[in-house]
């Protein structure tokens, strides 16, 4: 056996466990992991300008790729602390990432020492295990713990606080024998699979929900199959879009009160089955219980045994990974089809496609300034479709969910659950850093990417490129639309004549001026017909030298984007398409 420091030991097992890449920020109490680090040379590292940043980029990062996982890093007390948002985020959306953090000596804990906080406490409520390792032999089996915890059943975070004189301290490590655990995955039985499918085959208009199961799974392939074997029409969550791509004749659109489909919901309304793998019912895409499930019959599959009930109680439940029961419901599909068991859908499939191509919201607007139909119009003209759309929270998102178009899984990267302001510029560049190779455009509203704007500073030192728009209200969008219910348009306006940039009028904060101060590119543009140049432009900056470029769209100040509050009671506020002119971009269009 070889005597080491115990922090060397953390650093080997890293390595041993997968990680090549870290996010962080160094300071005293974690000093010696960084040492480590350096000594190992194997694990790239990423210097955040803030800590929570840091956590986005490792979401970001795992979010990328199949088996990822983001590793991000701090010294006590405040590191900690500004982590636990993401943290929150990687909780909700099932995101396994790990956060290191550094701690006072074990004899200093308790006597207020500096920067001492007990973080374990902290973050317990947001990750699957949290744990601060009081003896420094324990190390081992805690970070090969972590990563078994973190892989198995319903991914999660992780957070372990390490005490200086924990990281100091020698161990007996044999970096030779270390193995990791095989992760736990619950898998459905024949059975199980057999009364869902006879379910689904006894009722008249049956529906997939697709959710990030699907995704965590890296299912996706077997989804779009099995839907193709059993013909019935698939209506993915925000978390699985592009589970089946947008394009598909059984894509039947998403469903939910924001970020939803005129047609989506129009076509779960007139379903009478549901068939939920991998999703969680969130109340974003079912609005009331009341609503969502009258008339239908549901069977929700899911690889959290909790989760099952949770939000309303199915027809039948079947506690599983969803590639494990996505490959046992295409065995028993296979030959129940052999057998002439399976039911033409064909009637349902064309009355799901017609709802398609004739329920269209209208994206071909000439307004000056900008409405941000058009921004996602145009966009869907630039951009291919290999192309990672990154995005939080607001209007923005919300849009974004309704007029983009997504072809791949993995290729809409969202903040779901928790959905923090300032999430997407680090989680962006997380996903860039997992793969350079990758089309990246992010999209926020113009609070969201103030929020957290000094991580662009890191794209330009780590030749992270990718393309950002962002559509500038100088408003709280959102929370100005939500303020309608209650008569007021209080505290949300962003505005003001910015004495520096007098061109910009009212919008406030000069963003092209702050975005070349963090060593990025940027250009502002204020016509419809200004924006595909833009965004042109910005694929030839981010070739030529490597670092983010924004492209600033100056909207209209107030656009209401359609949302409701039950599934069959969105409200339409602009015009709805009557011609295929008017949505040139739609997938499908009968319009005219």
């Amino acid at each position: 056996m070889a005597k080491m420091k115990a922090i060397e030991a953390v650093a080997k097992i890293l390595e041993l466990e997968g990680v090549t890449k870290a996010f962080g920020v160094p300071g005293a109490a974690i000093n010696p992991f960084y040492s480590a680090l350096r000594g190992l040379g194997s694990i790239e590292h990423v210097l955040a300008r803030h800590v929570e940043g840091a956590s986005h980029m490792a979401e970001g990062y795992t979010r990328a790729n199949p088996g990822n996982i983001g590793l991000c890093i701090g010294t006590s007390g405040p590191a900690g602390t500004d982590m636990i948002t993401g943290l929150y985020s990687a909780m909700a959306d099932s995101i396994p990432i790990l956060c290191i953090t550094g701690q006072a000596p074990r004899a200093r804990m308790h006597k207020e020492d500096f920067q001492a906080v007990d973080i374990e406490a902290i973050a317990k409520p947001v990750t699957k295990w949290a744990i601060c390792v009081m003896e420094p032999a324990q190390l081992i089996g805690t970070f090969q713990q972590a990563f078994h915890i973190m892989r198995s059943g319903r991914p999660g975070p992780v957070l372990i606080d390490m005490p200086f004189d924990v990281q100091m301290a020698e161990i007996e490590f044999d970096a030779e024998a270390y193995v990791p655990m095989i992760p736990y995955k619950p898998a459905a039985t024949r059975i199980q699979i057999e009364k869902a499918l006879t379910m689904l085959n006894e009722s008249e208009k049956p529906l997939l929900v697709s959710g990030g199961g699907v995704i965590n799974a890296n299912a996706d392939k077997q989804l779009t199959e099995f839907a193709e074997l059993v013909n019935v029409p698939v209506i993915p969550t925000l978390m699985g879009w592009g589970t089946i791509a947008d394009d598909h004749e059984l894509m039947a659109g998403m469903c939910g009160l924001q970020t939803s489909h005129r047609y989506g919901n129009a076509t779960m309304l007139a379903s009478d089955f549901v068939l939920g793998i991998g999703n969680r019912f969130a109340n974003r895409h079912t609005g009331s219980v009341e609503v969502y499930t009258k008339g239908r019959k549901f069977v929700h599959v899911d690889i959290e045994p909790t989760q099952i009930g949770r939000v309303f109680c199915p027809d039948l439940g079947i506690v599983s990974c969803a590639g494990a029961a996505l490959d046992l419901f295409l065995e028993v599909a296979k030959e129940w089809k052999a057998a002439g068991k399976l039911k033409d859908r064909s009637a349902w499939v064309a009355e799901c496609k017609e709802r398609k191509s004739t329920m269209q919201r209208k994206t071909n607007f000439d307004n000056v300034p900008v409405k941000p139909q058009r921004v996602y119009q145009e966009m869907n003209k630039v951009f291919g479709r290999d192309t990672t759309y990154v995005s939080t929270i607001g209007l923005s998102q919300i849009a974004a969910a309704q007029f983009l178009h997504v072809y791949s899984a993995r290729n809409w990267i969202n903040c779901g659950q928790a959905g923090p302001l300032g999430w997407t510029i680090p989680a962006a560049l997380g996903v860039v850093a997992a793969d350079k190779s990758r089309n990246v455009v992010a999209i926020s509203g113009d609070y969201d990417f103030q929020f957290m704007i000094e991580e662009l500073a890191v794209g330009a030192q780590f030749k992270l490129p990718y393309i950002h728009v962002l559509v500038n209200n100088s408003y709280l969008g959102l929370i100005r639309q939500a303020q309608r219910g209650f008569d007021m348009d209080f505290c949300v306006q962003l505005s003001f004549e910015n004495i520096n940039s007098p061109e910009l009028g009212e919008y406030g904060v000069d963003h092209v001026k702050v975005v070349e101060g963090l060593g990025c590119k940027a250009i502002r543009v204020y016509k419809p017909e200004e924006i595909a140049p833009a965004l042109e432009q910005a694929k030839k900056l981010m070739a030529e030298f490597s670092v983010p470029v924004v492209v600033e769209v100056i909207l209209e100040r107030v656009t209401n984007v359609s949302m409701g509050v039950e599934i069959d009671a969105v409200n339409e506020f602009e015009e709805l398409a009557e011609k295929g002119v008017d949505a040139p971009t739609a997938t499908i269009s009968l319009l005219d």
